[in-house]
């Protein structure tokens, strides 16, 4: 049994990062490799095109689903999952994970339901935590899990993480990945006893083929939780993968920790700057009221608006001095 799977998960820095690795993979590569790396819904999906002309190996993008070949390079079409069944890989319009589409996890997880022993798992640069829950999943069911160094990614918080809640196999620099994965997919996968695959697996990738969560089994993942799901608003479960916590609706968002406190961040910075420009069109009202009155000789009335004005501005100066601190708050944990 041959390694023939590598699966390869980036974000913040990941367009350089992966340019630099496919010019360090050979043309002889004996292994089929996918790519998820976080983009907007609106990209224009040209990762392919670029990784294609950075090194020797083909690169598709999947848009609907394409026979996996070896020495061939697939990535996820934008605001697509990329998941991999015996022999296929498809895109799908499941439901966001740790706040993208397309996602690492559902990448990861999916490779290790089907392929087993036979999958290396690669985290590369990126904020927040996206693929630790994958690696977790390729590494339990046999896999190799590498991470690159966070020392030397431009952004260190997903090889991190990985770190922390994953036994990775190897942490390298970028530059050493490459030949790695080389000599890794060269060697055959150790032989391993059936390894009993956990019962979470298989309702996750069948809730990233957008199948319907509730009819999947979702509600076995875990149980409620105190939190909302930012997305929905539906409740979230409590999940458990050793000892690393994730969370999951009955729709089937998902987020880990992080992306979840990220995602409440950006909702809290919504409400704050919707909370400013409720109060700042009150105070254009209110000031054209107060000048109306004074136009009109009704001193009384334009004195009342006129000190409302003033205390609606100090309300929103005292609002938006709190939102910047929000802000900062905010960005310091993107790299927690």
């Amino acid at each position: 049994m041959r390694r023939e799977i590598v699966v390869i998960g980036a974000s913040a820095g990941g367009v350089e990062a992966l340019k630099s690795l496919f010019a360090t993979i050979p043309e002889h590569f004996d292994a089929s490799v996918f790519v998820v790396l976080h983009t907007s819904p609106d990209s224009p999906g040209i990762l392919g095109d670029i990784l294609a002309r950075a090194g020797p190996l083909p690169a598709v993008t999947v848009r609907t689903s394409e026979p996996i070949r070896p020495a061939t390079v697939y990535v996820a079409a934008p605001d697509h999952h990329l998941i991999i069944e015996p022999g296929v890989v498809r895109a799908t319009k499941g439901p966001k994970e740790n706040r993208f589409r397309p996602a690492v996890d559902p990448l990861f997880r999916s490779a290790a339901q089907t392929y087993g022993g036979r999958v290396v798992g690669v985290v590369l640069t990126g904020a927040l935590d996206d693929g630790t829950a994958g690696l977790w999943a390729v590494k339990h069911l046999g896999g190799i899990a590498i991470v690159q160094n966070p020392a030397d990614a431009y952004a260190s918080s997903m090889p991190r993480s990985a770190m922390q809640h994953v036994a990775v196999d190897h942490c390298a620099p970028l530059s050493e990945i490459g030949p790695l994965l080389v000599r890794l997919t060269q060697q055959a996968a150790d032989h391993q006893e059936v390894i009993e695959m956990p019962e979470h697996i298989p309702i996750e990738v069948q809730i990233a083929k957008a199948k319907t969560a509730l009819d999947v089994g979702v509600m076995e993942l875990g149980d409620p939780s105190n939190y909302a799901c930012p997305e929905c608003h539906g409740v979230l479960l409590k999940m458990k993968e050793g000892n690393y916590i994730r969370f999951r609706c009955h729709t089937g968002h998902a987020y880990s920790p992080i992306s979840l406190m990220a995602e409440i961040n950006e909702a809290v910075e919504d409400a704050m700057w919707n909370a400013i420009r409720s109060i700042e069109e009150s105070v254009l009202l209110m000031q054209q009221l107060a000048n109306h009155a004074q136009t009109a000789h009704d001193a009384a009335i334009a004195t009342h608006l006129s000190e409302s004005v003033a205390r609606a501005r100090k309300q929103a100066d005292l609002i938006r001095e709190a939102m910047l601190e929000h802000i900062e708050n905010h960005g310091a944990t993107a790299e927690v």
